[in-house]
């Protein structure tokens, strides 16, 4: 029953404090082969008047926001056509990679990209995953499958997609996707 117990600076709120504690319990999973239900995560409030580095009090950081509520958003706006609000979640250096394109920096560009290939596709999610990866930037995954139709009207679903995000300080700086469209739209 692995327990652990972490000290953080008084001014966290309650979700951010869960986000942690669902984080860190995930992470001793990756190593101890321990159920969910046996790893415990208890977390102790220091009053900032009780805690100094380098001889001065400091005060916490706040929070980052959770990037798969981030990633989410962002694939609302998308699917509500409202590019100025996803565009607002894009951080400077924002690219974004599709099945058989190069890097695209533009949401207008996807967007021209896509009329060639379909009237509409929408998006069912099975799951999203989100780790932290060696830099600063959190991985969010998101998988499903794909719904729509062809430019010629014809429908097509249970296409099979992944999407990996990079998120920075709050914002979505990467998208690769990979989805069996062409492999579907190739049968006869």
């Amino acid at each position: 029953m692995p327990v652990i117990e972490l000290h953080v600076m008084q001014g966290y709120d309650d979700d951010a404090k869960s986000r942690l504690c669902v984080c860190l319990s995930e992470a001793v999973r990756l190593v101890v082969p321990a159920p969910a239900e046996a790893v415990t995560v208890i977390i102790h409030d220091l009053a900032p008047s009780g805690y100094m580095r380098g001889g001065q009090h400091r005060t916490p950081a706040p929070a980052l926001p959770d990037p798969v509520a981030i990633v989410r958003d962002y694939l609302a706006a998308m699917k509500m056509r409202d590019l100025d609000a996803a565009k607002s979640m894009l951080g400077a250096d924002f690219s974004m990679t599709f099945p058989g394109t190069g890097p695209m920096t533009e949401l207008q560009q996807l967007m021209d990209w896509a009329t060639l290939r379909y009237r509409f596709v929408t998006k069912t999610y099975d799951g999203f995953e989100v780790l932290q990866s060696a830099g600063a930037a959190a991985v969010v995954y998101c998988r499903g499958t794909l719904s729509g139709a062809w430019l010629d009207g014809a429908p097509f679903d249970g296409i099979r997609f992944i999407d990996r995000f990079e998120v920075t300080t709050g914002l979505i700086t990467r998208q690769d996707v990979w989805n069996d469209i062409a492999e579907t739209k190739a049968k006869p």
